[in-house]
């Protein structure tokens, strides 16, 4: 076990089974998995509850909807926004969602706090102790200790500490956990100066997702359905600093360089200027500590991946985490680690799509437009092509490595099976595994809790599928053997 280099300041005399730090998307559903499954889980959050969040997420993905269902939240976020069913950049290349095979076949255009009010509000639901406007200063572990201890300054200035079993940094890219942990974060600031806003419009756009790139500055327009759209622009001949004003002539200047109009952009209820990094922490695990999220990947906002990808992070560690706490399984330490040779991958690879993109939005020399317009004719017009292309941006298309052997089903996302029990991602919302036979199969004996669920048809395939929608285990028959050593493994 890795450790701190520090010494413990006393015994805490508080004890849970999770903290989490930082309250956003990622942190609010981890904590809420976790209390659902019946353990205790505080969550700290240095800013006061009343602090409006206004971030830049607001892409919802097919397959973070899917996680979202399986926790009876998906319908109702879809109202708050609107779908679009096909990605349209650089007027040449177009990707259509709606040959996804899936209920949610595009993209959820939404505000990030909307995400947060639904995740909230179960968090509160499910018995999560909620610790607004405290700050972590400390944490500490040791080779000895079964708990993390963690100090905190309250809203109040009292400082405190905090015992928990494992903690789970969740704190944003600026993370004081991974910072705490002294652990790199490698990587480089990728693009300056992007003003980001949301703003009203005089004249509508005349498609759902407005976007281009002209070498010297590029403009992205997407409504939110409520008369605010959210506009993103960079400017190559004004690379300013983050802290440097901004304003509503910046932002209209750089659209209608880029799009050849501002459609008449004529407010902001807020604007901003930031810069993009492509940076990931090579261990997502330190002893008993975890990061997921933005503090352990930040990539470019291109593909609006970045709180998706923190979202996945929270569903694939929560229910591992749970089965540990409650002594589900035979080999905890393997499990545990399972989540970084899942997800690192994963932030890797959202690197990279990203960056692709940002790159070619940015392409600027004859040469750089030449490869470009080639790449997005290819994936427009080749269908293996496209669907790879909205299979990884949507993350429906998402695996992860099988062992060897291992049916061609394992390590897949499951789709969301209609069976005779009912749809499988209503039956995936006790957070425990679920297994799906043929109708003649009895239930089986198991070592962990699952539902038991039978194909509607004459089906002989049985899986065995997560509580975050991945399969553990296929086999092309039923058999009883197989079966009890999957459920024991």
């Amino acid at each position: 076990m890795t450790t701190t280099p520090s010494t413990t300041p006393g015994t805490s005399t508080d004890t849970v089974d999770v903290l989490v730090v930082g309250a956003g998307p990622t942190g609010l559903l981890l904590a809420g998995d976790l209390a659902a499954q019946g353990l205790s889980v505080a969550l700290v959050e240095r800013r006061p509850h009343e602090t409006s969040n206004m971030t830049r997420a607001f892409a919802v993905h097919a397959r973070t909807l899917e996680l979202l269902d399986t926790r009876g939240l998906a319908d109702e976020l879809v109202k708050t926004g609107r779908p679009v069913s096909a990605l349209r950049f650089f007027d040449k290349l177009s990707l259509d969602l709606s040959r996804l095979h899936t209920r949610f076949p595009f993209v959820l255009i939404t505000p990030q706090y909307e995400v947060e009010r639904l995740l909230e509000r179960r968090a509160h639901a499910t018995g999560v102790r909620f610790r607004y406007g405290t700050e972590l200063t400390a944490l500490h572990q040791s080779a000895e200790s079964d708990t993390v201890t963690a100090e905190l300054r309250e809203a109040d200035g009292r400082r405190t500490t905090l015992g928990a079993r494992y903690l789970v940094g969740t704190d944003g890219v600026h993370s004081r956990v991974r910072r705490t942990l002294g652990l790199p974060f490698p990587g480089k600031s990728v693009i300056r100066s992007i003003v980001l806003a949301d703003v009203r419009l005089t004249e509508e756009p005349p498609g759902l997702l407005t976007v281009n790139g002209v070498g010297d500055a590029f403009a992205f327009i997407v409504p939110f359905g409520d008369g605010w759209y959210r506009a993103m622009g960079w400017n190559r001949a004004h690379q300013a600093a983050d802290s440097d004003p901004v304003d509503l002539d910046e932002l209209r200047e750089i659209t209608r360089r880029a799009l050849g109009t501002d459609y008449g952009m004529r407010e902001a209820r807020w604007i901003s200027r930031f810069h993009s990094d492509e940076r990931q922490v090579p261990a997502y695990r330190t002893g008993r500590v975890f990061l997921a999220g933005d503090a352990a990947h930040v990539h470019s906002p291109a593909g609006g991946q970045g709180m998706n990808t923190g979202l996945q992070d929270a569903a694939n560690l929560s229910w591992k985490l749970a089965a540990v706490l409650r002594g589900q399984t035979a080999a905890p330490e393997a499990l545990l680690d399972s989540y970084q040779t899942e997800r690192h991958p994963v932030g890797t690879m959202v690197l990279r799509s990203s960056g692709a993109l940002v790159r070619l939005a940015m392409a600027h020399t004859p040469p750089q437009r030449t490869v470009r317009t080639l790449a997005a004719k290819a994936l427009s017009t080749i269908r293996p092509a496209s669907d790879k292309a909205i299979g990884l941006v949507s993350g429906l298309s998402i695996a992860y490595a099988a062992p060897r052997g291992a049916h061609p089903l394992t390590a897949k996302r499951a789709p969301d099976l209609s069976l005779r029990e009912g749809r499988l991602h209503q039956l995936l919302r006790g957070g425990t595994f679920v297994l799906v036979t043929p109708a003649d199969t009895a239930a089986p004996a198991s070592p962990t809790p699952l539902v038991h669920a039978h194909w509607k048809g004459d089906r002989t395939t049985a899986l065995l599928v997560r509580p975050d929608g991945y399969i553990a285990w296929a086999s092309d028959h039923a058999d009883p053997a197989a079966l009890r050593a999957a459920l024991t493994r």
